[in-house]
């Protein structure tokens, strides 16, 4: 069986930025364990498997795959799916997926990027003393926990989130969880690392799923819709952020670093 293989750079403007995925068309389903054994054997942070929709409803149903699990939602894997549908069919502006657990996401064309909606996750208020112990940091001005298994730990300034080194080893513990650590920035207006120990990425580049949380609370904060966002991966990524009712509206580029041929015995 031969599945066509594109991996692109999300939330890049030129390759080796961003955060890399693999996007692979097909058919119809396969099963749940060939697709996590691809998704192991491709070794990046996410594989995205699309397949035509039926019904008119949507334009395809997505499924991403970590190495280690599928996940719920995410976000710079629905990015490059965009990306490689709208590139190959030029004169199409949006393509829309259906998801097993976001509902409907879009990815639409943006001038020489793209725009994408994704749900907004707001979360609440509340104490995490395992998780900033695992983190190193002794003191958060805010912590906030959404129910998805998303935590969120703010910091005063942009330095402390870039001097984090956690514990991956105790991360993991808290199981399947997207822990992510942000404060006010200096060349954008928000800062972010993110880590997902639980699903097999220690640091993830760049990651559009965390922005449905971060851009709930930014917005509250900052007093207004939008702000621009910087990822400080050791890739890097950027990104604008708007909230748009129970949605956020995700602003990024993408490029295409690989194409090929996934070959299935």
């Amino acid at each position: 069986m031969r599945i066509p293989f594109t991996q692109v750079d999300a939330f890049a403007s030129a390759v080796f930025g961003g955060n890399p995925a693999a996007v692979m068309p097909l058919a119809a389903w396969l099963p749940d364990a060939t697709l996590q054994a691809i998704a192991a054997e491709n070794n990046l942070s996410e594989t995205a498997f699309i397949v035509p929709a039926t019904g008119g409803e949507v334009d395809f149903e997505l499924r991403w795959f970590t190495p280690a699990v599928e996940v719920a939602l995410c976000g710079h894997a629905t990015l490059a799916s965009g990306h490689v549908v709208l590139e190959s069919e030029p004169t199409r502006d949006r393509v829309t997926f259906g998801t097993r657990k976001a509902g409907m996401l879009a990815v639409a064309r943006d001038g020489l990027g793209y725009r994408m909606a994704l749900p907004a996750y707001p979360a609440d208020p509340r104490p995490m003393p395992a998780t900033l112990a695992a983190l190193g940091i002794h003191r958060a001005v805010d912590t906030r926990w959404h129910p998805n298994d998303y935590s969120l730990i703010v910091l005063d300034d942009e330095a402390a989130v870039r001097a984090l080194r956690p514990d991956f080893v105790a991360l993991t513990r808290a199981g399947d969880v997207l822990t992510i650590v942000t404060a006010p920035g200096s060349d954008t207006d928000v800062v972010s690392r993110v880590f997902a120990c639980g699903a097999g990425i220690d640091e993830d580049p760049v990651t559009g799923s965390a922005h449905c949380v971060l851009t709930p609370y930014w917005t509250e904060r900052l007093c207004r819709d939008r702000f621009t966002a910087h990822q400080a991966s050791a890739r890097g990524g950027r990104l604008t952020c708007r909230a748009e009712g129970d949605r956020v509206m995700l602003g990024g580029s993408c490029v295409t670093v690989i194409e090929g041929t996934f070959l299935l015995p």
